[in-house]
């Protein structure tokens, strides 16, 4: 299964002002074809129901679901992928409950972690905090743009830039050699997230387009 997708959405049900499965079916209307369903204070019985109902909603957009460090709800609701964390199974482990069909995803915060997660078998991974941002305080000072730059000749599976990530500095992380970007407030906190969504995968392509011509592959 190929990581084609550049943006990456992850949920937060706090941030909408709606359900969260109308927001994300307003996402998946804007053009968002991969999401991450991260909602770690939710008791199993919720998650999974919830888990089972975006399951449908994006089955119907053809989109991609991740689910967050549970690897038994993504195996219970046949999701695309799991995301895991410095606190998940280990992905090597992983990888034996759900095969070679099932995409793994890891949160790294540096190199040496970016590259422990691809040695393990990810398929892809995500970096940061990039920017500032306060969903990711606690992880301490952002990492910049520079991790980019290595990462584009360290690792050989997909990375998304995660953290403070907006339309106004995606050129930057795109040019810098993410593979795509990682968002949850540009998305979620937005009161059109339909447009909000349409805006930031035109302006992903649009960026990818002018790399394309005029710059050095990555």
């Amino acid at each position: 299964m190929a990581v084609n997708f550049k943006l990456y959405l992850i949920t937060d049900r706090k941030q909408v002002k709606m359900p969260l499965p109308a927001a994300v079916r307003l996402a998946l209307e804007g053009g968002v074809r991969a999401i991450q369903l991260r909602e770690k204070d939710l008791p199993i019985r919720e998650l999974l129901a919830l888990s089972q109902e975006l399951r449908t909603i994006t089955k119907e957009f053809g989109a991609r679901l991740f689910i967050n460090d549970r690897v038994d709800v993504a195996v219970a609701v046949n999701a695309d992928g799991v995301h895991l964390g410095h606190e998940s199974m280990p992905v090597e482990a992983v990888r034996k409950i759900v095969g070679k069909d099932m995409l793994i995803g890891v949160s790294t915060h540096n190199l040496a972690e970016a590259k422990a997660a691809e040695a393990g078998g990810a398929d892809f991974i995500t970096i940061g905090p990039i920017f500032d941002t306060p969903s990711k305080a606690k992880l301490g000072v952002p990492v910049g743009l520079s991790i980019l730059k290595e990462l584009k000749y360290e690792l050989n599976i997909p990375f998304y830039a995660l953290g403070g990530v907006k339309s106004g500095n995606m050129a930057q992380v795109f040019n810098a050699g993410a593979t795509g970007v990682s968002m949850i407030s540009a998305i979620m906190a937005e009161e059109d997230i339909k447009k909000a969504s349409s805006k930031l995968i035109a302006a992903i392509a649009y960026i990818d387009k002018i790399i394309c011509e005029y710059c050095a592959p990555r």
